[in-house]
């Protein structure tokens, strides 16, 4: 008999497979009828020497194969930049913090925000206002809250992909072996591990950067690498750090103070702004390899 998991695997195989031929890619009889999910990777690897290798096509496929190699650490949003809502707020400040938000799932917590202890969707919000006997000073979020669903760190993507359709969520909040809060992840999340969010690849449209004018970028050190990669066509390392200001962290071995300067990767980094011991502000500019002194 086939379980779950099998046949998950097989789905996302069959996925692999229809990209490739979407691609263009010239597929032998034996490369289709492949199942086994490493013959298929090796496959994608000698098709990505090709040159004229679309490399939309390559993320998607990248993203498809690393569904089971990556883990919701890697893709979720971290508790320092996550938006949540105090429990204790007046009534009126929690549905204007509702309503100005961009996303329309927040958690609530109460006392700290590692106490988290329900998520509020902005329609239901709406429709608790709808109520007659309800107005903004009467609100109350905990009542409205779902409760949360906790899942640990080390879940692979595949896996809470799979856990998110059989619960039919979209939501879960991440925690570490301590059950301490780390962050939170959505479907969309690694949704877009699979396909994307950026239209083009000039266009930089995540959160938290910027293309400036000398053609440098400002980035909030929070920025996932795996992010930039996707949408800079950059080739970052993430094996050993997820963001990066963890990746200029790992890189120079040291807690950098503000204006240090590092070259890795092909890459300038400058420390723009830190406070206490976290990177907040980075620049990145290429290195002109011509202005390098002889060594």
């Amino acid at each position: 008999m086939t379980t779950k998991a099998g046949l998950f695997s097989r789905v996302i195989n069959a996925l692999i497979r229809s990209l490739l031929r979407m691609s263009g890619a010239s597929l032998s009889p034996e490369t289709l009828a492949l199942s086994n999910h490493d013959a298929l990777h090796a496959a994608l690897d000698t098709i990505h020497r090709d040159q004229n290798f679309n490399h939309q096509h390559r993320d998607r496929l990248s993203g498809l194969f690393e569904l089971e190699e990556l883990e919701v650490s890697d893709v979720m949003k971290h508790r320092t930049v996550m938006r949540a809502i105090n429990a204790d707020d007046l009534p009126e400040t929690v549905v204007r913090t509702v309503l100005e938000s961009p996303y329309t799932r927040m958690p609530v917590w109460r006392n700290s925000t590692e106490n988290i202890i329900g998520i509020v969707h902005a329609k239901d919000i709406l429709r608790a206002l709808a109520e007659p006997d309800i107005d903004p000073q009467t609100l109350d979020v905990v009542k409205i809250a779902q409760k949360p669903w906790f899942v640990p760190d080390s879940t692979s993507l595949k896996d809470q992909l799979g856990a998110f359709l059989k619960r039919k969520m979209h939501f879960a909040v991440v925690v570490d072996e301590y059950g301490e809060v780390q962050g939170i992840v959505t479907l969309e999340d690694i949704l877009e591990e699979i396909v994307g969010d950026i239209a083009d690849e000039h266009d930089i449209e995540i959160q938290g950067v910027r293309q400036e004018a000398d053609g440098s970028i400002v980035v909030d050190g929070s920025v996932p690498i795996r992010d930039l990669n996707r949408a800079l066509d950059w080739n970052l390392p993430d094996a050993d750090a997820t963001t990066i200001a963890g990746l200029v962290i790992n890189e120079s071995k040291l807690i950098p103070e503000e204006r240090q300067a590092f070259t890795f990767h092909g890459k300038r980094f400058i420390v723009m702004k830190r406070e206490k011991n976290r990177i907040t502000r980075l620049r990145i500019r290429p290195v002109d390899e011509t202005a390098l002194p002889a060594e």
